[in-house]
């Protein structure tokens, strides 16, 4: 499996069967060299339970309200709830969000129109700034592969202050860029949010730094993922997406009815059921570290489905690279380090070992090997 270099080619829009990865010959092969034995059923078993997240309404932290007492009160309350959720979950749904019904449909049906885009333009086209994504390059086993394909857009890519190849599809950046907008808007609202608990009571500085949280973070560093699963025949035994942690301070998903969704709840995978009014909020790596441990990157995980593909939408809060993640106070179980740091190294351990190991590399103190 392989990136495949772009052309600046983009024929029209082809059949269904010509939209997919080869994803089958990728396991097949897989398959091949782990001697014909697929590994155990993506589930651990049985015993998944589905539950439905904490549930927060921003309407409170999203409206221009005015002042008074109740209104303080209720900000402080909401937030609250975050912080409770961001502690003991590491996700939790956010209705009130201001993000239209009407508006993720028709992002819904861009995707559906993107991705049902030949293989090999999508691959080859150098579409979206070149950020097609499908199965997993560096798969070494079952294990590590993902039956999905996904298109990771930078933001500057879909405001205009990068050059992107939107092809054929000419609706398609409108619709991102208010995506992007509506999400970045609320991602902003949740981490002003989280930040403000943990530095509250601190005085007027430290009032400021939650205001202006995550430093290092606008529309030109922040990323916008569009997935889609497609129906999988080895369901029982293939990830839509492999279990893995975030890289960035917060992530808003945006998932259809399909569901697949799966986090790690005290040590056991709870299946997150899906709710059509709600956006997932989760913490990411660098929330983790900045916050001293208190909110949790959870792992993660989407099952593959056997009948039905999925799509989701996903707005990743994230700073520049030479941005110091920093720390909500001293001391940190963290050393200081840059998101390039961060990213770079999460490469190198992927491309060394097959997985990433994530925040333990920056320890001020190392656990034993």
């Amino acid at each position: 499996m392989r990136y495949v270099a772009a052309t600046p080619t983009m024929p029209a829009l082809a059949a269904e069967s010509a939209a997919e990865p080869p994803l089958a010959d990728s396991y097949l092969d897989l398959l091949r060299r782990g001697g014909g034995i697929a590994p155990p059923p993506t589930t651990e078993g049985c015993g998944v339970q589905e539950r439905e997240l904490p549930l927060i309404d921003l309407t409170c932290l999203l409206t221009s309200g005015g002042g008074s007492a109740r209104e303080r009160e209720a900000r402080r309350a909401c937030a609250d709830a975050m912080a409770r959720a961001a502690s003991e979950w590491g996700f939790f749904q956010v209705t009130g969000h201001g993000v239209s019904r009407a508006l993720l449909e028709r992002l819904r049906a861009e995707q559906a129109r993107l991705f049902r885009l030949p293989f090999e333009t999508k691959a080859k086209a150098g579409l979206l700034n070149g950020s097609y994504r499908w199965g997993a390059p560096t798969a070494t086993s079952l294990r590590h592969l993902s039956w999905s394909e996904a298109f990771h857009v930078p933001l500057a890519s879909i405001s205009g202050t990068a050059s992107c190849d939107f092809g054929e599809l000419n609706s398609l950046r409108g619709v991102m860029q208010e995506v992007a907008d509506a999400m970045s808007r609320v991602a902003k609202t949740v981490a002003v949010a989280l930040a403000g608990s943990l530095l509250q009571g601190h005085g007027d500085r430290d009032h400021q730094a939650a205001a202006s949280f995550p430093a290092g973070c606008d529309e030109t560093t922040c990323y916008l993922r569009l997935n889609r699963y497609p129906a999988c025949p080895f369901a029982a035994d293939t990830f839509g997406l492999v279990p893995h942690t975030d890289s960035d301070f917060l992530t808003v998903l945006c998932q259809d009815h399909v569901g697949g969704l799966q986090l790690l709840k005290d040590a056991r995978w709870v299946a997150v059921k899906p709710r059509p009014d709600a956006l997932i909020v989760n913490i990411g790596d660098l929330f983790q570290a900045w916050s001293n441990d208190r909110y949790k990157s959870v792992e993660h995980k989407v099952v593959a489905n056997a009948t039905a593909e999925r799509f989701s939408a996903a707005y990743f809060l994230c700073p520049s690279y030479d941005s110091p993640v920093g720390t909500c106070g001293e001391p940190s179980p963290y050393r200081d380090f840059t998101f390039g740091e961060y990213r770079r190294k999460v490469q190198e351990d992927v491309k060394r070992t097959g997985r990433k190991i994530g925040l333990p590399n920056f320890l001020k103190q190392q656990p034993p090997q």
